[in-house]
């Protein structure tokens, strides 16, 4: 009887499952000669140390279950050093056997996590386990699979986790996530590689059906848009609170998020705050009915994506190391806000932190000042700008990340250095016309997964070209060129919780940047990059955590281009439909249907003329008594509209 299990077990594998520190200094002291005497009994392998250390590796659950008796919690250099002492031992081994001649027996082909039973599941990890991910298997999920081969193990790349089994079976699993959230996530993953086919890349496991599903939500949100914000009143705020705690039980996390903001404009408006927002009360009130209409038809993109049903409401995360891409300062109504966006390249996402604090009466609080405050023990200008290791962080569904604070939570933060040039292709671009296209193929935004910074990307520099800035737009331009071909625009605005920005992103750019991070989108077919660092020989610059009071000087851009007339007339289509959202389409009088017929005729004049034909007959349906015809004609010129701008 053999330990297969023990001999699949590669460097990286071992490393992965305790640390690179302990597997060489396992090796070293084998050669140095502390080799253990081995034995094997029951399936259980026994390693007796010269320093009198006794290590017992049982049949089953892998470096979990090992024990030793040096004392040391968890894994150590006796538990690891009997794994490559048997490996070693079994090497010699099959050396004799070479040279006898006896024939080597013909390699069996790896198995697959598919064969891993339930019964094995709640043997292994409990019935609570198997309990949360029936959960998430009944609202549905989508894996990315890696099969196993004779140099790479099994993978199941989730929404929440990353799953490796570095061996068959589940005695070495390894996964980014910890606590229930780890065991729940191995359980999806064997899910995942059972209900897929042979050699499939991607599966969707599970779902509900979403016209069910969402169908409260489009109700209520129907409700809204006839009443306007003025007319939605307590009680139907009340009712999309218990719409959004419904969605969120059923793990439909991006409508549930997209009512929850609905119902934060709704408050706004009753509070009159300065923070409402006609035109993001319209888009929400187009989104919730695009996803319905999208999960229950979906073409090319899984229901799961458009419900976000995959994503776990919160994952605890081991020690993770994240790579800081710089922030953003804004004003929202009376408060000052902050996000600062983290890099977790082990899973090719950025995550972020957001703050908000109120703006003292006669005082700016300017990204500077931000900058100085703390959070989580650490400077959030260096958590910007760095590498950050910590112990205590939770990543949330939609990519929000959460920091420790407790005696234990143990974060620390190091010089950003070259980390951007290790970052995933998924998140470093250098050919930059490649990433437009990209952007070109995903789904609306509208339908898209409701996670923070998804368009957030580094791109490598290799020429900067400094137009100047524009004084009527309050705007610095520069182009950027990778080193793979493509160009790209960065635009960096002023805004009044940053006066230092203009200037700090002018002087980088002068200096030639080697990377740009930023949130990137098209606009008439061309990148666009809105930074949130720039990375210079002299080290990172995030524009909006620099000082300064607004009174530099900076290099004048040329002759500002002329506005452009489909631009315009999408915009003001767009302002159409949020003017009829603000008000209600109940309250919607003839002045509103004249907007209607003039907005059709722009549309219509620069070519656009199935857009122009939605905002005929919605006014032919603001003219009739018809509640359903009017919502359905609103929902139908508002969607085509923003995919319009979008794509444009």
């Amino acid at each position: 009887m053999s330990r297969s299990d023990l001999l699949a077990l590669t460097q990286d594998a071992l490393a992965a499952l305790a640390n690179r520190g302990l597997v060489k200094r396992a090796a070293k002291d084998l050669d140095a000669g502390t080799a253990p005497e081995l034995t094997l009994a029951d399936g259980a392998l026994t390693a007796v140390f010269p320093d009198g250390a006794t290590a017992v590796l049982a049949a089953e659950g892998g470096l979990e279950t090992a024990t030793c008796t040096c004392g040391a919690p968890g894994k150590c250099r006796h538990r690891i050093g009997a794994v490559l002492a048997y490996q070693r031992e079994h090497a010699g081994a099959a050396t004799e056997a070479a040279e006898t001649g006896t024939a080597p027996a013909e390699p069996e082909p790896p198995a697959t996590p598919a064969a891993i039973t339930d019964e094995q599941l709640l043997d292994a990890l409990g019935p609570h386990a198997l309990k949360a991910a029936e959960a998430t298997r009944k609202a549905g999920y989508t894996a990315r699979l890696v099969w196993p081969g004779p140099d790479r193990p099994a993978a199941a790349e989730l929404p929440a986790a990353t799953v490796s089994f570095l061996v068959p079976g589940l005695g070495y699993v390894h996964t980014d996530a910890t606590g229930p959230a780890r065991d729940t996530a191995i359980v999806l993953a064997v899910w995942a590689f059972r209900a897929a086919d042979p050699a499939a890349a991607t599966v969707a496991v599970g779902g509900a059906d979403p016209q069910e599903t969402l169908a409260e939500s489009v109700h209520l949100a129907g409700q809204v848009l006839l009443d306007g914000a003025a007319g939605a009143d307590a009680v139907l705020r009340a009712a999309l609170q218990r719409e959004a705690k419904a969605l969120t039980r059923r793990r439909a996390h991006w409508p549930a998020g997209a009512v929850t903001d609905l119902i934060d404009q709704l408050q706004r408006y009753e509070d009159r705050s300065a923070a409402y927002d006609p035109h993001r009360l319209a888009v929400l009130l187009a989104e919730i009915p695009a996803r319905a209409r999208t999960a229950a038809h979906p073409l090319g993109t899984p229901a799961a994506h458009v419900l976000g049903s995959e994503e776990a409401d919160a994952t605890p995360l081991t020690l993770v190391r994240l790579t800081g891409l710089g922030a953003r300062v804004g004003t929202e109504g009376d408060r000052r806000t902050l996000e600062v966006y983290l890099a977790q390249p082990e899973t090719g996402m950025v995550l972020s932190i957001k703050r908000d604090w109120p703006i003292p009466e006669n005082d700016q609080v300017t990204g500077a000042e931000v900058a100085s405050r703390r959070l989580a023990g650490c400077r959030i200008g260096s958590l910007a700008a760095g590498n950050t290791v910590t112990e205590a962080a939770t990543r949330t569904a939609a990519r929000a990340l959460k920091l420790g604070t407790g005696r234990l939570a143990k974060t620390q933060v190091l010089p950003l250095g070259l980390a951007w040039n290790d970052l995933p292709s998924s998140l470093r671009a250098t050919d930059l016309g490649a990433l437009a296209e990209e952007l070109a193929e995903r789904p609306p935004a509208l339908v898209r997964p409701r996670v923070a910074a998804e368009s957030l990307r580094v791109l490598a520099v290799a020429e900067t070209e400094l137009l100047g800035y524009d004084p009527a737009s309050q705007r610095l331009h520069a182009v950027v060129t990778g080193p793979d071909g493509g160009s790209a625009l960065v635009v960096v605005a002023h805004t009044s919780a940053s006066p230092g920005a203009l200037e700090a992103a002018e002087k980088a750019f002068t200096a030639g940047p080697l990377a740009v991070a930023g949130h990137v989108h098209r606009h008439r077919g061309r990148l666009i990059v809105e930074p949130t660092a720039i990375l210079t020989p002299d080290g990172p610059v995030v524009p909006d955590f620099a000082p300064g009071d607004d009174s530099a000087e900076l290099a004048a851009a040329g002759d500002a281009a002329a506005s452009e007339p489909v631009a315009a007339a999408i915009e003001d289509a767009i302002s159409v439909c949020a003017d009829l959202a603000h008000q209600g389409l109940r309250r919607s009088r003839e002045p509103s249907r004249v907007r209607v017929e003039a907005a059709a005729s722009a549309l219509n004049r620069v070519g656009l003329q199935r857009a122009a034909t939605d905002f005929v007959h919605l006014s032919k349906a603001l003219g009739d008594e018809d509640e359903p015809a009017k919502a359905a004609a609103w929902t139908a010129a508002a969607v085509r509209m923003l995919v319009t701008a979008e794509l444009h």
